[in-house]
């Protein structure tokens, strides 16, 4: 094999299984130390991590195959021998390839080298409103009072949206953890993700929570204890008996 045409091998095997190795294995890190979480929801971890280990064996049954033998058809046809075309054809395959590869070479070192973290709260604020209302549990909220001792934010963030009964939440006790975000009308918000297959779907789930706006920054994690109140319009918020700082939890999105 000329050394133009090794080249080429070496470039397509590593974009294609060479990258997808690494990715199998960043993927099965990530799960043994339990940070998939960070990118996927725990329902799918199963499937991520069954792939990666069928990636891994396909990428060892490949290293039996010669090298540039995914590319051999291509010289297998004709008789007359290459032309401009096929030049221009294999050149152009070629730039396509490297350029494939240095970009996608890029991200998968990005994801080596940077640690996981989580979606910022400048993130949830840019995509508040976008899609107020599509959390699990909103069909039995919506319906009449559901059983809040399980609630998380996501749950009470329906509850407050869609209601038919407010009255009916009044005075149920709440301890939620998330951020801090602006709210309306001055008031601050209690903010968690919520992912329903991965972070590409994560939507901003808030809760408007009084006397907090102003003493907390955005993005400041906070575990907030209190009472659910609702007010003369019909809309519910949290009035809290205690407020405290706390560090991001290990897992920071909602399910």
């Amino acid at each position: 094999m000329d050394e133009p045409r090794r080249l080429h091998a070496l470039a397509s095997r590593w974009l294609g299984l060479g990258l997808a190795t690494v990715v199998a294995v960043v993927t099965l890190g990530l799960a043994v130390v339990g940070r998939l979480t960070m990118y996927i929801s725990p329902d799918t971890v199963w499937f991520a991590c069954l792939a990666a280990i069928v990636m891994l064996a396909v990428a060892v049954w490949s290293c039996t195959l010669p090298l540039g033998v995914e590319g051999d058809h291509d010289h297998t046809h004709g008789t007359s021998g290459p032309d401009a075309a096929a030049h221009r054809r294999r050149a152009l395959q070629t730039a396509g390839v490297v350029a494939g590869g240095i970009v996608s070479s890029a991200v998968v070192l990005a994801a080596l080298l940077l640690p996981p973290a989580s979606l910022s709260a400048q993130l949830a604020v840019s995509r508040a409103g976008e899609n107020p209302v599509l959390f699990a549990g909103a069909d039995d909220v919506t319906l009449g009072v559901a059983d809040t001792t399980t609630f998380g934010v996501g749950d009470w963030a329906s509850a407050f949206a869609t209601s038919t009964r407010p009255e009916e939440y009044d005075g149920a006790s709440v301890t939620l953890t998330g951020f801090v975000t602006p709210g309306k009308g001055g008031e601050a918000g209690l903010t968690r993700m919520i992912i329903t297959h991965c972070v590409i779907d994560a939507q901003p789930a808030t809760v408007p929570v009084g006397g907090v706006a102003g003493k907390y920054s955005t993005g400041q994690w906070i575990e907030v204890t209190g009472t659910v109140r609702a007010e003369a319009d019909g809309t519910l918020r949290i009035e809290p008996t205690s407020v405290k700082k706390v560090a991001e939890p290990k897992d920071p999105y909602e399910y």
